[in-house]
């Protein structure tokens, strides 16, 4: 006589249909592994993505800042940093437009055009950094640049700078070899030694 089921019909023997149970439940347990692996994948190259577009914007801001800082002046116009993002979107010491930056980026790493600003003493900022608190995955293989990054502990240790003092040297040393170029050319050639 055939054995009654949990429903009251007849059926298999109880204990092939635990096995078909078991089997379920392993298949179920393999497929939230593989899941759960994918999971980490996608967020680790997610992860990854962003720290390049990081990379990427931040040097759009530090050249932007270069850019306002070298930019030939009119007659009279002090040389400083930009107080804020509208002067690099346009630069208010000329009286046509003059751009820096195209438009305000999104910080890839909080999703916001909220940035934390290098301040200098003049009140303008020589640089931009993420505000978010994350640890970096990238670890080395940055641009010459930005090679200081392999240290960093967190995103906001990005510090993406354009070197004032640095560019003031250049300058200096640009104006010392025009000078000397001038002298050399008013004075006729230098004597030969005999």
């Amino acid at each position: 006589m055939a054995r009654l089921t949990a429903t009251g019909k007849p059926g298999a023997d109880g204990r092939q249909a635990g096995f078909s149970f078991l089997g379920l439940l392993f298949l179920l347990a393999g497929m939230g592994v593989a899941l759960a692996a994918l999971g980490t994948m996608w967020h680790t190259a997610s992860q990854r993505e962003k720290e390049s577009d990081l990379l990427f914007i931040g040097d759009q801001y530090r050249r932007a800042i270069e850019s306002f800082w070298k930019m030939p002046l009119p007659e009279g116009t002090p040389r400083r940093l930009p107080k804020n993002f509208d002067e690099l979107l346009e630069d208010p010491r000329f009286p046509s437009t003059v751009r820096h930056l195209r438009r305000i980026w999104r910080d890839p790493m909080t999703g916001t055009t909220e940035w934390g600003l290098a301040k200098e003493p003049d009140g303008g900022f020589s640089g931009v950094y993420s505000l978010a608190e994350g640890q970096p995955f990238k670890r080395g293989n940055f641009p010459v640049a930005y090679e200081q990054f392999q240290e960093a502990r967190s995103y906001r240790d990005w510090v993406f700078h354009f070197d004032v003092a640095q560019a003031q040297r250049e300058a200096q040393q640009a104006q010392g070899a025009a000078s000397a170029r001038s002298r050399g050319e008013a004075g006729g050639a230098p004597a030969l030694p005999q």
